[in-house]
């Protein structure tokens, strides 16, 4: 019997950052360690090495994310992959020099007024999200974690920071309702959170016009299952995927890699 923290996932737009090579920024089907683990570690309150003023501060910051990283272990259960979206994207951005000539800014403003408008450079990329997908997240601790999962859940309920799916253009659209839980197996910690039961209690708090208008966005099918090798599961692997989301230095963005095992639920997230 092993403690989980669950929680699902879900917004109208969502930015799992894969490989990027050149101006394309691709997403992921699924969400990455690195994103998920980026997000409560926002609700805890940790702050990015990348922003520090000192040294000691950058080194201290960056201790917590490698901890959080390493501490905990993930099983992501996916109902429904969404649509793909591309964007054509254009941003504003100044120089950031380099060696001790190099800018650090705090805020975007401060990227945009920091100097003449002469000196902005305007960048290209196409962006990729998938648009309506929902997940079912369990986490557990690990013998190193840094937090207790009741100490992650209070967090998530009341995060210091802003909560996103991958990046800030994205923001949830639904409560994470995360519950500390004791189960067998991941896949019956997570058995509890499934989009069906999401659509028909907003069908029912919204009326038919509600349910008429959200049900052809979402087609649930059998799930999928995701998860660390060291989770406790009756599921036999399907296949094994190798995946650069483990985070090896946040101040760099540095990832390295992760086995992932997958394998399909039935219907109703039972094996």
């Amino acid at each position: 019997m092993r403690h989980y923290l669950v929680f699902q996932l879900y917004g109208p737009l969502a930015a799992w950052g894969d490989i990027a090579v050149g101006e394309t920024r691709p997403s992921a089907m699924t969400p990455t360690k690195s994103a998920v683990l980026g997000l409560v570690a926002a609700a805890l309150g940790l702050r990015r090495p990348d922003t520090a003023r000192t040294e000691a501060e950058r080194a201290e910051w960056e201790s917590r994310h490698i901890a959080l990283a390493a501490g905990y272990g993930m099983a992501v259960k996916m109902e429904t992959l969404g649509l793909p979206l591309s964007d054509y994207h254009t941003a504003q951005v100044p120089s950031s020099g380099s060696g001790r000539n190099r800018k650090v800014f705090s805020t975007r403003r401060d990227e945009l007024t920091h100097g003449h408008k002469s000196d902005l450079n305007t960048i290209l990329s196409r962006r990729e999200y998938r648009q309506d997908a929902f997940y079912a997240v369990a986490l557990w601790a690990r013998a190193n974690a840094p937090y207790t999962l009741s100490d992650v859940r209070r967090a998530l309920l009341e995060p210091c920071f802003m909560l996103y799916l991958g990046r800030k253009s994205c923001p949830l659209a639904l409560p994470l309702q995360p519950e500390v839980k004791s189960a067998e197996a991941v896949e019956d910690a997570l058995a509890s959170l499934h989009l069906e039961g999401i659509l028909a209690r907003v069908a029912e708090a919204g009326g038919d016009a509600w349910w008429t208008k959200l049900h052809p966005r979402f087609q649930p099918s059998a799930p999928l299952l995701l998860w660390d090798g060291d989770a406790e599961t009756l599921l036999l692997p399907e296949q094994t995927v190798t995946r650069r989301d483990a985070t090896l230095s946040r101040h760099r963005w540095h990832f390295t890699m992760r086995d992932e095992h997958q394998a399909n639920l039935g219907q109703g997230g039972q094996p």
